[in-house]
C-alpha cells in the first residue's frame, strides 16, 4: 500500500491538473503544441519526398530533429521521417524519375517517328517513303491511319462521280449517301436499292458540297446550288440555243486574288440573267509549274472546272465563227462595262431571298440586321461556293501539307496514345472493314476543335479601309473564348511578320499558321509582295487560308477586305451561319 501522505500529495496533483487542463488558456497551447506538430510532420515528409534541397548551410533531407542527448522530442511516427532509410527511399523516387524521363523521351522518338513516316508517305515518290519506312523497320500496312490527312486520289475520284450525269439524268447521281458509300458493293448489287436512288435523284436531289440545315445557310443555298449547275452543264452543249459567255480571269496589276473571285461571281451573275454558259480560260494565278497538262493556267487547276469539258471545246469552237459572234452565241468580257462586271443586276430568278438573311454579323458587339448591298452579299456568297464547290487532287495536297505541318505532331501524340501495343513493334496490320471503307471515308480530316480561323489584314489596305491592330482581333477572339471557353486554336492568317510576332505574346492561345516568308515593311504593296514569293507559293498559300477559314468553327476578320468579305460568304454557304462572323470593321458599302 501507498502512504496515506502520498495518496494526498497525487490527489491534489490531480485536481490541480484537471483545473488547469479545464482552463482555456491551457487548451489553446495544447492545442497549438499538436498542430505545430502536424505542420512540423507533413513539412518533413514533403521535404523527403522531393529529394535532397539546400538553403544556404542548412540540408534539409539530412537535418536532425533529435536532441542533443539523441533523444527525439518528436513522438516515434515523426521520427520514421529522419530514419536512416530515407535516403532508400530518395533513391527509389529518383529511379521513378528517371523511368519517367525515359518514357517521356521514348514516347517523344515514337511521335516523332511516326509525324516523319507520315512526312514520307505524304511527299511519295519523291521523298522514298517506302524506303524510309522499311528503313525504320515499319510496314506499309501497320502504319496508323493518319487522321488529319485525305487520300487525295480518291476523293478526287468521288468529286468527278458527283459533278458528271450518269446518261440522260438531268442530276449527278446525288442521293442523301454519302462519302464513297454509293460505291459499296451491297449497293451496287442491289437492284431495287439501284431503282430508288434512280427515283430520288430524277425527282430532283440536293448538291453534296452543300453541309448543314437549311437554316444552317444563306436562304435558298441548296435549291441555288442545284439550279447553277444545271445552267452550266447543258445536256447538249452543242444545241443551237446554248449561248456561252467566254472569259479570262482578271490580270490587272493590284488586283488581289480576291477581286479576281469577286469579278468572276459578277460575271456568272451577268452570264445566269443573259441565259449564258459561263466557260472560264487563261488564269494567271495558276500559270506555273505546279499546275501541270490541261489544268496549267487554269482555274481546273485548284477547283472543278465551272462546266463541262463537251461546253468548254463547244464554246472555244464558237469563239472562231464570225456567224456565232454575229448573232450573240458567244461574248467575252470585253462585251460588257467594268460597271456591268462589279455592280450589274443580282439574278432575280429565285425571288429576293437577301430580304431575309439571318443578322449573325457583329461589329462593335451589335449584330447588322441590314446592308444597303444585300443582293451582293447573298449573290457573290452563291458563286463563290459552286466556283469553289470541288477541290482538285492538287488543292487537296496542298491542304495536307498545311495540315500535316501544323497539327502532324498533335495528331501523331493523339494516335500513339489510343494504340494498344508498343509502336511500331507490336501493332499488327488489321485488315479495313466495310465501315472503314464506305462510311467513315465521308469524315472530314482531323484539326484541333474547336478552331478560330483570324485574317489580318493590314500593309497597303489602309487606303481603302480602316485598318486595326492585332490587339483588337485578340479582343473579338477573346470575347468569343469568354462564352466557349474549350476554344484556344486560332489559325492565323496575316501577310504581316509584325502580327505573327505579337501572337507570341499571347501565351495561352494555340496559333497555326503556314509557313510562308511575310511582309515586314507595312508601306509594301500586296503586288510587289507577291511577286517577291513567286507565282506559286503568292497563290497557293492564300488559297489554303481561305479554305481553312471557311471550314474553322468561328471566324474574326474584317468586312472592309474582300478577302474576308467572301471567306464570310464561303462560311454561309458551308453550314456556318450560325457560328457568326466578328468584324473589326465596317466594309466599304455599309
Amino acid at each position: 500500500m501507498e502512504p496515506p501522505n502520498q495518496k494526498s500529495i497525487e490527489r491534489v496533483v490531480s485536481q490541480k491538473a484537471l483545473q488547469m487542463g479545464s482552463s482555456f488558456s491551457c487548451q489553446i497551447c495544447v492545442v497549438g503544441f499538436l498542430c505545430g506538430v502536424c505542420l512540423t510532420s507533413l513539412f518533413l515528409a514533403a521535404l523527403t519526398s522531393f529529394g535532397t534541397f539546400q538553403f544556404g548551410p542548412i540540408l534539409f533531407s539530412t537535418m536532425s530533429t533529435a536532441n542533443s542527448s539523441g533523444n527525439s522530442t518528436f513522438p516515434n511516427d515523426i521520427n520514421m521521417v529522419t530514419h536512416p532509410d530515407c535516403h532508400f527511399k530518395l533513391q527509389e523516387t529518383e529511379r521513378l524519375w528517371d523511368s519517367e524521363s525515359s518514357r517521356e523521351r521514348d514516347n517523344d522518338e515514337k511521335i516523332s517517328l511516326l509525324y516523319s513516316a507520315w512526312s514520307a508517305m505524304l511527299n511519295e515518290p519523291t521523298s522514298g517513303g517506302i524506303e524510309y519506312l522499311q528503313k525504320h523497320g515499319i510496314s506499309g500496312t501497320s502504319l496508323p491511319n493518319a487522321p488529319h490527312l485525305e487520300n487525295c486520289k480518291v476523293k478526287t475520284k468521288l468529286y468527278d462521280y458527283l459533278d458528271k450525269r450518269t446518261g440522260n439524268e438531268i442530276f449527278p447521281p446525288w442521293t442523301t449517301w454519302k462519302g464513297l458509300l454509293q460505291t459499296s458493293p451491297v449497293a451496287a448489287l442491289n437492284e431495287q436499292m439501284q431503282n430508288l436512288r434512280h427515283e430520288a435523284v430524277s425527282e430532283g436531289a440536293y448538291p453534296p458540297w452543300i453541309a448543314g440545315s437549311d437554316e444552317d445557310n444563306y436562304p435558298l443555298t441548296r435549291i441555288v446550288q442545284r439550279d447553277i449547275w444545271i445552267h452550266q452543264h447543258p445536256l447538249n452543249c452543242s444545241s443551237s440555243d446554248v449561248k456561252f459567255l467566254v472569259t479570262d480571269w482578271e490580270r490587272l496589276p493590284g488586283f488581289g486574288i480576291g477581286a479576281q473571285i469577286a469579278g468572276m461571281c459578277g460575271l456568272l451573275g451577268i452570264a445566269i440573267n443573259e441565259g449564258r454558259v459561263l466557260v472560264t480560260n487563261y488564269y494567271n494565278r495558276a500559270d506555273h509549274g505546279g499546275c501541270k497538262g490541261s489544268s496549267g493556267a487554269s482555274w481546273s487547276c485548284y477547283f472543278f472546272p465551272e462546266t463541262s469539258l463537251e461546253c468548254r471545246q463547244r464554246a472555244f469552237e464558237l469563239l472562231k465563227s464570225e456567224d456565232a459572234w454575229s448573232r450573240g452565241i458567244v461574248t467575252t468580257k470585253e462585251n460588257y462595262t467594268t460597271k456591268h462586271i462589279w455592280a450589274g443586276p443580282t439574278p432575280r430568278k429565285w425571288g429576293l431571298p437577301w430580304d431575309y438573311l439571318q443578322p449573325t454579323t457583329d461589329i462593335n458587339g451589335s449584330l447588322l440586321a441590314s446592308h444597303r448591298k444585300m443582293d451582293r452579299r447573298w449573290w457573290r456568297a452563291q458563286a463563290v461556293r459552286y466556283l469553289m464547290r470541288f477541290p482538285t487532287e492538287y488543292t487537296c495536297n496542298l491542304m495536307n501539307e498545311a495540315r500535316h505541318s501544323s497539327f502532324g505532331k498533335l495528331a501523331a501524340k493523339m494516335v500513339l496514345q489510343s494504340l494498344a501495343g508498343d509502336w511500331p513493334k507490336e501493332i499488327r496490320a488489321k485488315p479495313r472493314s466495310d465501315i472503314d471503307e464506305y462510311v467513315w471515308s465521308n469524315h472530314k480530316p482531323w484539326v484541333p476543335r474547336p478552331l478560330l480561323c483570324m485574317h489580318v489584314r493590314m500593309g497597303d489596305k489602309a487606303c481603302e479601309m480602316k485598318v486595326v491592330g492585332f490587339e483588337e482581333y485578340m479582343q473579338l477572339a477573346d470575347r468569343t473564348r469568354r462564352h466557349f471557353p474549350q476554344l484556344n486554336s486560332i489559325w492565323l492568317s496575316t501577310e504581316m511578320q509584325e502580327v505573327i510576332d505579337k501572337s507570341r505574346e499571347y501565351s495561352h492561345w494555340n496559333f497555326f499558321y503556314t509557313k510562308v516568308r511575310r511582309q515586314v515593311k507595312t508601306n509594301m504593296s500586296m503586288a510587289d509582295y507577291e511577286a517577291s514569293l513567286g507565282r506559286e507559293t503568292s497563290t497557293n498559300y492564300p488559297l489554303v487560308n481561305f479554305l481553312m477559314a471557311a471550314d474553322s468553327d468561328f471566324f474574326v476578320g474584317a468586312l472592309g477586305s474582300t478577302w474576308s468579305f467572301l471567306i464570310d460568304g464561303m462560311r454561309n454557304t458551308g453550314g456556318k451561319v450560325m457560328a457568326g462572323y466578328l468584324s473589326v470593321n465596317k466594309d466599304r458599302f455599309w
